[in-house]
Protein backbone atom coordinates (compact mmCIF):
# COMPACT_ATOMS: atom_id res chain seq x y z
CA UNK A 1 0.00 0.00 0.00
CA UNK A 2 1.40 3.39 -1.02
CA UNK A 3 1.64 6.38 1.29
CA UNK A 4 -1.29 8.08 -0.38
CA UNK A 5 -3.42 4.94 -0.04
CA UNK A 6 -2.56 4.77 3.67
CA UNK A 7 -3.56 8.42 4.09
CA UNK A 8 -6.83 7.80 2.26
CA UNK A 9 -7.59 4.75 4.36
CA UNK A 10 -6.86 6.56 7.64
CA UNK A 11 -8.89 9.63 6.72
CA UNK A 12 -11.89 7.75 5.34
CA UNK A 13 -11.96 5.26 8.23
CA UNK A 14 -11.96 8.01 10.85
CA UNK A 15 -14.70 9.96 9.06
CA UNK A 16 -16.87 6.88 8.61
CA UNK A 17 -16.47 5.97 12.27
CA UNK A 18 -17.25 9.48 13.48
CA UNK A 19 -20.50 9.73 11.52
CA UNK A 20 -21.61 6.09 11.39
CA UNK A 21 -21.44 6.26 7.59
CA UNK A 22 -23.50 3.80 5.54
CA UNK A 23 -22.55 3.50 1.90
CA UNK A 24 -19.57 3.13 -0.43
CA UNK A 25 -16.53 5.15 -1.45
CA UNK A 26 -14.30 4.63 -4.46
CA UNK A 27 -11.31 6.64 -5.69
CA UNK A 28 -10.02 5.98 -9.21
CA UNK A 29 -6.71 7.24 -10.56
CA UNK A 30 -5.13 6.54 -13.95
CA UNK A 31 -7.73 3.90 -14.72
CA UNK A 32 -7.12 1.94 -11.51
CA UNK A 33 -9.03 1.76 -8.25
CA UNK A 34 -6.73 3.57 -5.83
CA UNK A 35 -8.93 2.90 -2.81
CA UNK A 36 -12.44 1.69 -2.08
CA UNK A 37 -14.47 0.65 0.92
CA UNK A 38 -18.05 0.03 1.99
CA UNK A 39 -19.84 0.32 5.31
CA UNK A 40 -23.26 -0.15 6.86
CA UNK A 41 -26.42 -1.87 5.72
CA UNK A 42 -28.34 -1.66 2.46
CA UNK A 43 -31.32 -3.13 4.32
CA UNK A 44 -31.36 -2.96 8.09
CA UNK A 45 -34.58 -4.96 8.42
CA UNK A 46 -33.04 -8.06 6.83
CA UNK A 47 -29.45 -7.43 7.97
CA UNK A 48 -28.13 -7.05 4.40
CA UNK A 49 -24.79 -5.27 4.35
CA UNK A 50 -23.68 -2.78 1.72
CA UNK A 51 -21.15 -4.05 -0.82
CA UNK A 52 -19.27 -2.35 -3.64
CA UNK A 53 -21.99 -3.67 -5.98
CA UNK A 54 -24.91 -2.17 -4.01
CA UNK A 55 -27.09 0.23 -5.98
CA UNK A 56 -27.97 3.59 -4.46
CA UNK A 57 -30.29 6.44 -5.26
CA UNK A 58 -27.99 9.34 -6.20
CA UNK A 59 -30.44 12.27 -6.08
CA UNK A 60 -29.14 15.32 -7.99
CA UNK A 61 -26.15 13.48 -9.43
CA UNK A 62 -28.91 12.55 -11.93
CA UNK A 63 -28.77 16.04 -13.42
CA UNK A 64 -25.49 15.47 -15.28
CA UNK A 65 -27.12 12.57 -17.15
CA UNK A 66 -30.20 14.62 -18.05
CA UNK A 67 -28.01 17.44 -19.36
CA UNK A 68 -25.92 14.94 -21.34
CA UNK A 69 -29.10 13.52 -22.92
CA UNK A 70 -30.07 17.04 -24.00
CA UNK A 71 -26.64 17.41 -25.63
CA UNK A 72 -27.25 14.17 -27.54
CA UNK A 73 -30.40 15.75 -28.97
CA UNK A 74 -28.36 18.86 -29.75
CA UNK A 75 -25.75 16.77 -31.59
CA UNK A 76 -28.52 15.16 -33.64
CA UNK A 77 -29.83 18.59 -34.66
CA UNK A 78 -33.13 18.01 -32.88
CA UNK A 79 -32.88 21.11 -30.67
CA UNK A 80 -30.92 24.34 -30.29
CA UNK A 81 -29.78 25.46 -26.87
CA UNK A 82 -30.59 29.14 -27.35
CA UNK A 83 -34.01 28.52 -28.86
CA UNK A 84 -37.14 29.02 -26.81
CA UNK A 85 -37.83 26.00 -24.63
CA UNK A 86 -41.47 26.18 -25.78
CA UNK A 87 -40.37 24.93 -29.19
CA UNK A 88 -39.62 21.57 -27.59
CA UNK A 89 -42.42 21.29 -25.04
CA UNK A 90 -46.02 20.10 -25.56
CA UNK A 91 -48.59 22.81 -26.42
CA UNK A 92 -50.26 22.37 -23.03
CA UNK A 93 -47.00 22.97 -21.13
CA UNK A 94 -45.73 26.35 -22.29
CA UNK A 95 -43.31 28.57 -20.37
CA UNK A 96 -42.74 32.35 -20.52
CA UNK A 97 -41.48 32.83 -24.08
CA UNK A 98 -38.04 34.23 -23.12
CA UNK A 99 -36.91 31.01 -21.40
CA UNK A 100 -34.47 28.98 -23.50
CA UNK A 101 -33.16 25.44 -23.19
CA UNK A 102 -29.86 26.96 -22.03
CA UNK A 103 -31.64 28.76 -19.19
CA UNK A 104 -33.04 25.45 -17.96
CA UNK A 105 -29.68 23.67 -18.19
CA UNK A 106 -27.82 26.46 -16.35
CA UNK A 107 -30.46 27.11 -13.64
CA UNK A 108 -31.06 30.66 -14.86
CA UNK A 109 -34.69 30.32 -16.00
CA UNK A 110 -36.11 32.38 -13.14
CA UNK A 111 -38.93 29.87 -12.64
CA UNK A 112 -40.65 29.47 -9.28
CA UNK A 113 -38.81 27.11 -6.94
CA UNK A 114 -41.33 24.87 -5.21
CA UNK A 115 -38.79 23.46 -2.71
CA UNK A 116 -39.27 26.13 -0.05
CA UNK A 117 -40.65 26.31 3.45
CA UNK A 118 -43.92 28.05 2.58
CA UNK A 119 -45.14 25.79 -0.23
CA UNK A 120 -46.73 22.44 0.51
CA UNK A 121 -44.87 20.54 -2.19
CA UNK A 122 -41.93 18.95 -0.35
CA UNK A 123 -43.07 15.74 1.41
CA UNK A 124 -46.63 16.91 0.91
CA UNK A 125 -47.83 17.31 -2.65
CA UNK A 126 -45.00 15.08 -3.87
CA UNK A 127 -46.55 12.15 -2.00
CA UNK A 128 -49.63 12.20 -4.19
CA UNK A 129 -50.30 10.40 -7.50
CA UNK A 130 -48.29 11.94 -10.32
CA UNK A 131 -50.06 14.01 -12.96
CA UNK A 132 -47.51 15.69 -15.23
CA UNK A 133 -49.80 18.45 -16.52
CA UNK A 134 -51.17 19.23 -13.08
CA UNK A 135 -47.64 19.25 -11.63
CA UNK A 136 -46.58 21.70 -14.33
CA UNK A 137 -49.59 23.94 -13.90
CA UNK A 138 -49.72 24.02 -10.10
CA UNK A 139 -46.06 23.94 -9.11
CA UNK A 140 -43.81 25.00 -11.99
CA UNK A 141 -45.56 27.70 -14.01
CA UNK A 142 -46.50 29.90 -11.08
CA UNK A 143 -45.49 33.21 -9.59
CA UNK A 144 -43.04 34.60 -8.83
CA UNK A 145 -41.11 34.23 -12.09
CA UNK A 146 -37.91 36.27 -12.48
CA UNK A 147 -36.39 37.56 -15.70
CA UNK A 148 -34.56 34.66 -17.41
CA UNK A 149 -30.79 34.75 -17.67
CA UNK A 150 -30.20 37.25 -14.88
CA UNK A 151 -29.70 35.11 -11.80
CA UNK A 152 -28.56 31.61 -10.91
CA UNK A 153 -31.03 29.71 -8.73
CA UNK A 154 -30.69 25.98 -8.32
CA UNK A 155 -34.16 24.64 -9.11
CA UNK A 156 -35.28 21.06 -9.75
CA UNK A 157 -38.09 22.32 -11.99
CA UNK A 158 -35.53 23.20 -14.66
CA UNK A 159 -34.49 19.57 -14.93
CA UNK A 160 -38.06 18.25 -14.71
CA UNK A 161 -38.72 20.31 -17.84
CA UNK A 162 -35.58 19.03 -19.55
CA UNK A 163 -36.77 15.45 -18.97
CA UNK A 164 -40.11 16.32 -20.58
CA UNK A 165 -38.27 17.92 -23.51
CA UNK A 166 -36.34 14.67 -23.97
CA UNK A 167 -39.59 12.71 -23.98
CA UNK A 168 -41.46 15.10 -26.29
CA UNK A 169 -38.71 15.30 -28.91
CA UNK A 170 -37.63 11.66 -28.87
CA UNK A 171 -41.01 10.00 -28.45
CA UNK A 172 -39.41 7.76 -25.79
CA UNK A 173 -39.78 7.83 -22.03
CA UNK A 174 -37.00 9.50 -20.09
CA UNK A 175 -35.74 6.14 -18.86
CA UNK A 176 -35.90 4.55 -22.33
CA UNK A 177 -33.96 7.42 -23.90
CA UNK A 178 -31.16 7.25 -21.32
CA UNK A 179 -31.00 3.47 -21.53
CA UNK A 180 -30.78 3.45 -25.33
CA UNK A 181 -28.50 6.44 -25.84
CA UNK A 182 -26.20 6.42 -22.80
CA UNK A 183 -26.35 3.41 -20.48
CA UNK A 184 -26.39 0.63 -23.09
CA UNK A 185 -23.60 2.30 -25.09
CA UNK A 186 -21.12 2.24 -22.21
CA UNK A 187 -22.47 -0.88 -20.48
CA UNK A 188 -23.94 0.90 -17.45
CA UNK A 189 -26.04 -2.17 -16.75
CA UNK A 190 -26.78 -1.27 -13.13
CA UNK A 191 -28.33 2.15 -13.75
CA UNK A 192 -32.01 2.96 -14.08
CA UNK A 193 -34.54 5.69 -13.31
CA UNK A 194 -36.54 4.56 -10.29
CA UNK A 195 -40.19 5.27 -11.06
CA UNK A 196 -41.23 3.90 -7.67
CA UNK A 197 -42.70 0.69 -9.06
CA UNK A 198 -40.02 -1.31 -10.87
CA UNK A 199 -38.05 -3.93 -8.94
CA UNK A 200 -34.39 -2.93 -8.70
CA UNK A 201 -32.28 -5.85 -7.44
CA UNK A 202 -29.60 -5.04 -4.87
CA UNK A 203 -30.92 -1.50 -4.26
CA UNK A 204 -30.24 0.03 -0.85
CA UNK A 205 -33.13 1.29 1.25
CA UNK A 206 -32.81 4.82 2.61
CA UNK A 207 -32.75 5.74 6.30
CA UNK A 208 -32.70 8.81 8.53
CA UNK A 209 -32.78 9.51 12.26
CA UNK A 210 -36.04 10.09 14.13
CA UNK A 211 -35.73 10.66 17.89
CA UNK A 212 -32.15 9.39 17.52
CA UNK A 213 -33.08 6.06 15.95
CA UNK A 214 -32.72 5.05 12.31
CA UNK A 215 -36.07 4.78 10.50
CA UNK A 216 -37.17 4.32 6.91
CA UNK A 217 -37.56 7.65 5.16
CA UNK A 218 -41.08 9.01 4.56
CA UNK A 219 -42.60 8.09 1.19
CA UNK A 220 -42.41 10.47 -1.77
CA UNK A 221 -43.38 9.81 -5.38
CA UNK A 222 -40.17 9.49 -7.40
CA UNK A 223 -41.88 10.65 -10.59
CA UNK A 224 -41.82 14.20 -9.26
CA UNK A 225 -38.01 13.97 -9.43
CA UNK A 226 -37.84 13.02 -13.12
CA UNK A 227 -34.75 14.56 -14.72
CA UNK A 228 -33.61 16.07 -11.43
CA UNK A 229 -33.15 12.98 -9.24
CA UNK A 230 -34.20 9.36 -8.56
CA UNK A 231 -31.54 7.73 -10.72
CA UNK A 232 -30.26 4.51 -9.16
CA UNK A 233 -26.73 3.31 -9.89
CA UNK A 234 -23.58 1.86 -8.32
CA UNK A 235 -19.82 2.47 -8.18
CA UNK A 236 -19.00 0.32 -11.21
CA UNK A 237 -21.41 2.23 -13.43
CA UNK A 238 -20.32 5.64 -12.16
CA UNK A 239 -16.74 4.65 -12.96
CA UNK A 240 -17.82 3.79 -16.52
CA UNK A 241 -19.58 7.14 -16.70
CA UNK A 242 -16.40 8.93 -15.66
CA UNK A 243 -14.47 7.09 -18.38
CA UNK A 244 -17.14 8.14 -20.89
CA UNK A 245 -16.69 11.80 -19.99
CA UNK A 246 -12.89 11.59 -19.83
CA UNK A 247 -12.55 9.83 -23.18
CA UNK A 248 -15.18 12.02 -24.89
CA UNK A 249 -17.43 9.12 -25.87
CA UNK A 250 -20.88 9.51 -27.44
CA UNK A 251 -20.94 13.32 -27.90
CA UNK A 252 -19.10 15.41 -30.47
CA UNK A 253 -16.15 17.54 -29.34
CA UNK A 254 -18.25 20.67 -29.78
CA UNK A 255 -21.07 19.27 -27.63
CA UNK A 256 -18.60 18.24 -24.92
CA UNK A 257 -17.09 21.74 -24.91
CA UNK A 258 -20.54 23.27 -24.37
CA UNK A 259 -21.55 20.66 -21.79
CA UNK A 260 -18.45 21.39 -19.67
CA UNK A 261 -18.42 25.18 -20.13
CA UNK A 262 -18.94 27.28 -17.03
CA UNK A 263 -21.98 29.55 -16.77
CA UNK A 264 -23.17 31.56 -13.77
CA UNK A 265 -22.15 30.46 -10.27
CA UNK A 266 -19.60 27.88 -11.51
CA UNK A 267 -22.44 25.81 -12.99
CA UNK A 268 -22.00 24.07 -16.34
CA UNK A 269 -24.77 21.70 -17.47
CA UNK A 270 -25.51 19.31 -14.60
CA UNK A 271 -21.97 19.75 -13.20
CA UNK A 272 -20.09 22.42 -11.28
CA UNK A 273 -16.68 23.55 -12.44
CA UNK A 274 -14.00 24.68 -9.99
CA UNK A 275 -10.30 25.37 -10.41
CA UNK A 276 -7.85 24.85 -7.57
CA UNK A 277 -4.08 25.05 -7.92
CA UNK A 278 -4.51 25.23 -11.72
CA UNK A 279 -6.40 21.95 -11.64
CA UNK A 280 -9.94 21.88 -13.07
CA UNK A 281 -12.45 19.78 -11.17
CA UNK A 282 -16.01 18.94 -12.16
CA UNK A 283 -18.34 17.84 -9.39
CA UNK A 284 -21.94 17.47 -8.33
CA UNK A 285 -23.60 16.27 -5.17
CA UNK A 286 -27.01 14.95 -4.34
CA UNK A 287 -29.20 15.20 -1.24
CA UNK A 288 -32.67 14.01 -0.44
CA UNK A 289 -34.39 12.10 2.35
CA UNK A 290 -31.92 9.43 3.44
CA UNK A 291 -29.65 9.98 0.42
CA UNK A 292 -26.29 11.65 0.01
CA UNK A 293 -24.07 11.36 -3.05
CA UNK A 294 -21.01 13.09 -4.48
CA UNK A 295 -19.00 12.69 -7.67
CA UNK A 296 -15.84 14.60 -8.59
CA UNK A 297 -13.91 14.30 -11.86
CA UNK A 298 -10.45 15.65 -12.65
CA UNK A 299 -9.79 14.79 -16.29
CA UNK A 300 -6.32 16.38 -16.47
CA UNK A 301 -5.08 14.21 -13.61
CA UNK A 302 -7.31 11.25 -14.51
CA UNK A 303 -8.92 10.96 -11.09
CA UNK A 304 -12.47 10.31 -9.98
CA UNK A 305 -14.09 10.35 -6.52
CA UNK A 306 -17.39 8.56 -5.86
CA UNK A 307 -19.28 8.77 -2.56
CA UNK A 308 -22.78 7.28 -2.32
CA UNK A 309 -24.74 6.68 0.87
CA UNK A 310 -28.19 5.59 2.06
CA UNK A 311 -28.13 7.88 5.12
CA UNK A 312 -27.51 11.61 5.56
CA UNK A 313 -25.03 11.34 8.42
CA UNK A 314 -21.85 12.68 6.80
CA UNK A 315 -21.40 15.89 4.78
CA UNK A 316 -20.43 14.29 1.49
CA UNK A 317 -19.25 17.58 -0.05
CA UNK A 318 -16.67 18.24 2.68
CA UNK A 319 -15.76 14.55 2.69
CA UNK A 320 -15.25 14.45 -1.08
CA UNK A 321 -13.14 17.59 -1.00
CA UNK A 322 -11.10 16.07 1.82
CA UNK A 323 -10.35 13.04 -0.33
CA UNK A 324 -9.34 15.36 -3.19
CA UNK A 325 -7.00 17.23 -0.85
CA UNK A 326 -5.21 13.99 0.05
CA UNK A 327 -4.81 13.18 -3.65
CA UNK A 328 -3.01 16.53 -3.93
CA UNK A 329 -0.84 15.85 -0.85
CA UNK A 330 -2.69 18.45 1.23
CA UNK A 331 -4.33 18.48 4.63
CA UNK A 332 -7.90 17.22 4.42
CA UNK A 333 -10.67 19.18 6.18
CA UNK A 334 -11.89 17.07 9.08
CA UNK A 335 -15.29 17.10 10.71
CA UNK A 336 -15.67 18.91 13.98
CA UNK A 337 -18.09 18.17 16.81
CA UNK A 338 -18.19 21.02 19.32
CA UNK A 339 -18.33 20.05 22.96
CA UNK A 340 -21.87 19.77 24.28
CA UNK A 341 -23.21 22.20 26.87
CA UNK A 342 -25.74 20.40 29.05
CA UNK A 343 -28.84 22.53 29.67
CA UNK A 344 -31.66 21.77 32.10
CA UNK A 345 -35.19 21.24 30.70
CA UNK A 346 -36.33 24.69 31.86
CA UNK A 347 -33.54 26.32 29.84
CA UNK A 348 -34.52 24.36 26.72
CA UNK A 349 -38.18 25.30 27.06
CA UNK A 350 -37.72 28.86 25.76
CA UNK A 351 -36.90 27.51 22.29
CA UNK A 352 -39.91 25.20 21.96
CA UNK A 353 -42.99 25.99 19.90
CA UNK A 354 -44.13 26.62 16.34
CA UNK A 355 -42.09 28.74 13.96
CA UNK A 356 -43.93 27.93 10.73
CA UNK A 357 -47.19 26.00 11.11
CA UNK A 358 -46.90 22.43 9.88
CA UNK A 359 -43.32 23.02 8.69
CA UNK A 360 -40.97 24.14 11.48
CA UNK A 361 -41.53 23.20 15.10
CA UNK A 362 -39.24 22.64 18.08
CA UNK A 363 -40.20 20.32 20.90
CA UNK A 364 -38.60 19.04 24.07
CA UNK A 365 -38.85 15.40 25.08
CA UNK A 366 -37.06 13.69 27.97
CA UNK A 367 -34.72 16.62 28.39
CA UNK A 368 -33.69 16.71 24.72
CA UNK A 369 -34.49 19.27 22.04
CA UNK A 370 -35.84 18.21 18.65
CA UNK A 371 -36.32 20.10 15.41
CA UNK A 372 -39.53 18.73 13.91
CA UNK A 373 -39.56 18.69 10.09
CA UNK A 374 -41.01 16.86 7.09
CA UNK A 375 -44.66 17.48 7.98
CA UNK A 376 -44.14 16.43 11.61
CA UNK A 377 -42.70 13.05 10.54
CA UNK A 378 -39.07 13.48 11.52
CA UNK A 379 -37.67 14.66 14.86
CA UNK A 380 -34.04 15.78 14.53
CA UNK A 381 -32.16 15.81 17.82
CA UNK A 382 -30.24 19.01 18.57
CA UNK A 383 -27.59 19.61 21.22
CA UNK A 384 -26.32 22.87 22.66
CA UNK A 385 -22.84 24.03 21.59
CA UNK A 386 -22.93 27.60 22.92
CA UNK A 387 -25.23 30.39 24.02
CA UNK A 388 -28.48 29.93 22.05
CA UNK A 389 -26.56 27.77 19.55
CA UNK A 390 -27.38 24.18 18.59
CA UNK A 391 -26.19 21.55 16.12
CA UNK A 392 -27.65 18.28 14.91
CA UNK A 393 -26.65 15.24 16.90
CA UNK A 394 -26.47 12.60 14.18
CA UNK A 395 -26.05 14.52 10.90
CA UNK A 396 -23.02 16.64 10.13
CA UNK A 397 -23.95 20.31 9.98
CA UNK A 398 -21.46 22.98 8.91
CA UNK A 399 -23.27 25.95 10.47
CA UNK A 400 -24.98 26.09 13.85
CA UNK A 401 -28.63 26.91 14.49
CA UNK A 402 -28.35 30.26 16.28
CA UNK A 403 -31.83 30.52 17.73
CA UNK A 404 -31.44 33.96 19.28
CA UNK A 405 -29.00 36.34 17.64
CA UNK A 406 -27.67 39.41 19.41
CA UNK A 407 -30.38 42.06 19.62
CA UNK A 408 -33.24 39.65 18.88
CA UNK A 409 -36.07 39.27 21.36
CA UNK A 410 -37.60 36.04 20.08
CA UNK A 411 -36.07 32.76 18.98
CA UNK A 412 -36.03 32.18 15.22
CA UNK A 413 -35.21 29.25 12.92
CA UNK A 414 -34.13 29.94 9.32
CA UNK A 415 -35.53 33.45 9.64
CA UNK A 416 -38.91 32.38 11.02
CA UNK A 417 -39.72 33.74 14.48
CA UNK A 418 -41.39 31.70 17.21
CA UNK A 419 -45.11 32.45 16.84
CA UNK A 420 -46.78 30.17 19.37
CA UNK A 421 -46.03 27.77 22.22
Amino acid sequence: MTEIQKNLKNYITVEMDDWDFSGVVRIIQNGNILFETCRGYSNIEFGIENTMETKFTVASVTKQFTAFAIMILYDKGLLQLNEKANEYLPPNMQLPSEITVHHLLSHTSGLHNNYNFEDDFYVGEDRKPYDKEQFFRNWIIREPIKKPGKEFEYNNSNYNLLAWIIEYISGRTYNEFLQENIFSKIEMNNTVFDDGQIIIPNKASNYMHDYGKLVRVPYTNNLYSIGAGALVTNCDDLQKWYECLKNRKILSENAYAIYLSENKNNYCYGLERHEEDRTVQYAHGGDMLGVSAYTQYCFDEDSCIIVISNTESLDQYRFGKGIAAILHHKQAPVSYRPEEMILPPEALEKYTGTYLPGKIHIEQKNGKLYLVRVNQNIHIELYCVGKDCFKRRYEEQQTVHRFISEGDLKPSVWGYELISK
